[in-house]
């Protein structure tokens, strides 16, 4: 935490000297074998062991079913490791050739065990293993056992998993058993691992993870893990006293993902969390950050293929603390997974009622006062979703219901706190009849800018399992901020700046507020790009137009389609500069950014691109986002070009009652559509800026239709009587 509170100082100075270093570091060719051995080595190089238990999740291991890997954790460091490789369930196959690979990587409908294979003298070969995972477009498998055998050192595997990712790219390891009683020299190779499948095999039918959550009966379970314990606990027992030893539950069992076992024994990592630079979390790791630790701890040069990077215990925790929390971790990722759809669902289905029961009564100018603090309460959803991640919800008995009321409570003190701050502020002033048309939706949207850019600040430990956020079970993003985020924050913004704005520019000051809206949005889209705080790509590109939109329209300038077309250009160089800063940074330090600018500079981005494309055009079809986007934007069109049959002239009464307010509109519908189109999520960018920006509108139309508070007359000096 103390890491991601000086994540910008850190990140801006380790950029100014990035250039520096990256001189130092290593020649400008990515190909060259100086830049493959610029990942940082091992200080002293030490026996590694892998010991793969595919399926293990820490639900599973207590001093009663697992004594060996119980008594493993009391003098390891311990973390959570999503397994999340390319499907929505990592199988075992996709595990091992993920450590193989160094990168994400799947074996696309199969998903049994790895190939069989053939003992040639002490080792063994998967037969055509290049042949084999190129057809599968798995171009970097193989690059573990390359790296170490480029390294003038040798492979030992027990177990055919363990072949699977300790083979080089011919597939062949040097020193091949079976099973743990077949080893005859377990110090023969400094690089070792063993494939316990116990947990797993039961789950495997016909080359296919059973498509249940749970196949074994607890008692088969618990069998299964004390067989799986025995064989770990035999393997801890033979290896050198020099080994380092990670032990991974490396896939899933079943339909559902979990998060699954990290532990890391090696000098200093005892009663410690273990978190890795690659999820920027003090208790979280991904699959391959194996390969990596691996590599660096047997004082091999990692590939700079390899996207993980080594593992790194961190904050100092118990193992019971330890254990504990991060199955709550586990608790929390499978509540957001098994909730999002239907949280999504609803949110739709009051989106789309409100604005149909907001029409039927505006229409008659009825029951406004419903409307307006309906809309503020919908508006509260969205931050109220981050807000109940500073409660310890996922340890509830009942975690999903816990999670949705103490939503529902966020928002409903939200929306009172909405409704009763401006009012208190202007008698505080002396104005009671002054509360103003934007003060309740100005709270609003404040409240969520200054959580979301709270959040960026302090290393996004609401946006992880938040349902509007991210999760390390479904492991798209693990740090940063989030397309959803992003579209709240853009939208939040924009319309607290114009809320300012516009009282400026009623007291004559416009040039202040144009320079407050480039510098709160500014300042917001900074922290939103930059790697290791927001660390978003599209966003920027969305966020500079609205800013500019916004801030022309404060200025009384007009917007031309070629403006708004250099500003996303601009967006897009921007963010591109970003990047590249990044990408001269060490491998080992860059985000998604720097390494997206490497594939930029040698040519290999169009399938980032073309893969971004398709995950953005389905979202198109997306029966929870599309209401909202095609309700919202029929609600605005007609109340603006209807406005006394569709709203009572809300809108208009707004806008003449506080100009600036059209701007704010504006700008966020920019960056909503340009949003849209650059973001893989899509119509989740631009559902959720409108989903908070319309009900905010219109509830600011609603109070603009209260009269006016009397102007307070001007002190008349009168004259002084004559004696």
């Amino acid at each position: 935490m103390r890491r991601a509170l000086g994540a910008l100082a850190v990140m801006m100075l380790g950029l100014l000297m990035a250039p520096a270093a990256a001189r130092a570091d290593s020649p400008a060719r990515a190909d060259s074998p100086a830049r493959a051995g610029s990942p940082t080595r091992a200080d002293s190089p030490a026996r590694v062991a892998l010991i793969g238990v595919p399926g293990l999740h820490w639900h599973d291991v207590n001093a009663t079913d697992t004594p060996n890997l119980w008594r493993l954790a009391g003098q390891s460091a311990l973390g959570s490791l999503s397994v999340r490789a390319v499907g929505r369930v990592t199988c075992p196959y996709d595990g091992w050739l993920t450590v193989s690979a160094g990168v994400r990587a799947s074996v696309g409908s199969r998903c049994g065990f790895p190939p069989a294979l053939e003992r040639r003298d002490a080792g063994a070969v998967i037969p055509d293993f290049n042949w084999l995972w190129t057809v599968r477009d798995v171009e970097d498998a193989g690059a573990l056992g390359e790296a170490v055998h480029a390294a003038g050192q040798c492979t030992s595997a027990v177990g055919p998993g363990a072949v699977l990712a300790l083979a080089d790219r011919s597939g062949r390891v040097d020193r091949y058993a079976p099973s743990p009683d077949k080893v005859t020299d377990w110090s023969a190779c400094r690089v070792l691992a063993v494939d316990v499948d116990d947990l797993i095999r039961p789950y495997i039918q016909a080359d296919r993870v059973a498509d249940v959550p749970e196949k074994l009966s607890p008692a088969q379970r618990k069998a299964a893990l004390k067989a799986a314990d025995a064989k770990a606990g035999a393997v801890l027992s033979l290896l050198p006293a020099d080994t380092s030893v990670a032990v991974a539950g490396l896939s899933d069992h079943g339909s559902e993902p979990h998060l699954r076992v990290a532990m890391w024994r090696a000098p200093g990592a005892q009663g410690r969390l273990l978190g890795a630079a690659s999820t920027h979390r003090d208790d979280m790791v991904i699959l391959p950050d194996v390969t990596a630790t691996m590599l660096t701890a047997a004082g091999v040069a990692v590939p700079p293929t390899v996207i993980g990077v080594p593992w790194a215990p961190s904050s100092a925790a118990s193992l019971q603390d330890g254990t504990t929390s991060l199955r709550r971790a586990d608790v929390a990722g499978q509540t957001i997974r098994s909730i999002g759809g239907l949280f999504f669902t609803a949110l739709a289905v009051l989106q789309v009622a409100f604005y149909a029961v907001a029409f039927l009564l505006l229409r008659r100018r009825r029951g406004l006062e419903s409307v307006r603090v309906a809309a503020l309460a919908l508006a509260s959803v969205p931050v109220s979703t981050y807000l109940i991640n500073l409660t310890p919800w996922d340890a509830a008995e009942a975690p999903a219901p816990a999670l949705v009321a103490g939503v529902l409570v966020c928002a409903g003190t939200l929306t009172v706190l909405a409704l009763t701050l401006p009012a208190l502020w202007s008698r505080l002033r002396g104005r009671p009849r002054a509360a103003g048309v934007l003060g309740p939706s100005s709270v609003v949207a404040a409240v969520t800018a200054a959580v979301l850019l709270a959040d960026l600040l302090t290393g996004t430990p609401l946006q992880l399992d938040s349902v509007m956020g991210y999760t390390g079970v479904v492991g798209a993003r693990y740090y940063g901020l989030g397309n959803i985020p992003f579209a709240l924050l853009a939208t939040a913004v924009l319309l607290v700046a114009t809320a300012v704005a516009d009282r400026l520019v009623r007291v004559g000051r416009r040039p202040a507020a144009v320079a407050l809206v480039a510098a709160l949005g500014g300042f917001a889209m900074i922290l939103d790009g930059w790697p290791g705080v927001g660390s978003d790509f599209g966003g920027v590109i969305a966020f500079v137009p609205g800013i500019a939109v916004t801030a022309l329209l404060v200025a009384g300038k007009r917007v031309s389609i070629v403006k708004l077309g250099a500003f996303c250009v601009a967006g897009g160089v921007l963010v591109m500069g970003i990047a590249y800063l990044d990408h001269l940074r060490p491998p080992g330090s860059q985000t998604h950014l720097g390494r997206f600018a490497g594939q930029v500079i040698d040519g290999t981005f169009l399938p980032v691109i073309m893969r971004k494309l398709g995950a953005m055009l389905s979202t198109l079809l997306s029966p929870n986002l599309m209401p909202i986007v095609l309700a919202a934007f029929a609600f605005l069109v007609f109340a603006l070009l209807r406005p006394g049959a569709a709203s009572a002239g809300v809108l208009p009464v707004a806008f003449e009652r506080a100009p600036m307010l059209r701007a704010g509109l504006i700008g966020t519908l920019v960056s909503g559509v340009v949003g849209m189109l650059v973001n893989d999520s899509g119509a989740a960018v631009l559902s959720m800026a409108l989903a908070l920006a319309v009900p905010l509108v219109l509830s600011a139309g609603i109070a603009a239709l209260a009269p006016a508070p009397p102007a307070t007359p001007a002190p008349v000096l009168r004259p002084l009587p004559t004696s």
